[in-house]
């Protein structure tokens, strides 16, 4: 399993609960698209992730600054992740940041709105905010094997109680 965060906005904890801790504790790979805010947050949730992957976003502290890279290229279950905070351009400039690193999905933050959308070339994928919706329905996803056989992930973005907001698919390699 993959489990993928973003904006968690903390001083102190990671803010994981429910099923999104779950998924958390038992992700093969974790991915975290920024902001977490503080060092207290960023190492509470390396505490409970084995595999964390993470940029650092525009609200996050020097001292994480300092510990993560602006962007990264992740490659797990066959699938190709290149991760941002966020980037200029919308759609298309994260299309553009995901091509030039030969990715399959884009994983961005910033906007606290959970959201797919599937490009000719890539999937762009904002978890959204487990922590700080903002107005917006609090959000993470899990990307699993698929039971069928087929050559893809089954994707969801889940509500921290478990509730799937979004089913998508990402072919696998």
């Amino acid at each position: 399993m993959i489990a993928i965060f973003s904006d968690t906005h903390s001083g102190r904890d990671h803010e994981l609960e429910c099923d999104a801790l779950t998924a958390a504790r038992e992700a093969d790979t974790v991915i975290h698209a920024g902001d977490f805010t503080s060092e207290a947050a960023l190492e509470a949730f390396q505490s409970e992730c084995d595999r964390l992957f993470a940029v650092h976003g525009n609200a996050d502290s020097a001292a994480v600054r300092d510990r993560l890279p602006t962007a990264r290229v992740v490659e797990a279950g066959g699938v190709r992740f290149a991760v941002t905070h966020r980037r200029d351009g919308g759609e298309t400039g994260l299309a553009m940041f995901g091509r030039s690193r030969g990715a399959d999905v884009v994983v961005s933050g910033h906007t606290h709105r959970p959201t797919v959308v599937e490009t000719d070339e890539t999937v762009l994928l904002n978890p959204g905010s487990h922590a700080d919706p903002r107005g917006n329905r609090p959000g993470f996803a899990v990307l699993e094997e698929g039971d069928d056989g087929e050559e893809a992930l089954e994707g969801e973005i889940r509500e921290p109680d478990g509730t799937v907001l979004e089913a998508f698919d990402v072919p696998t390699a």
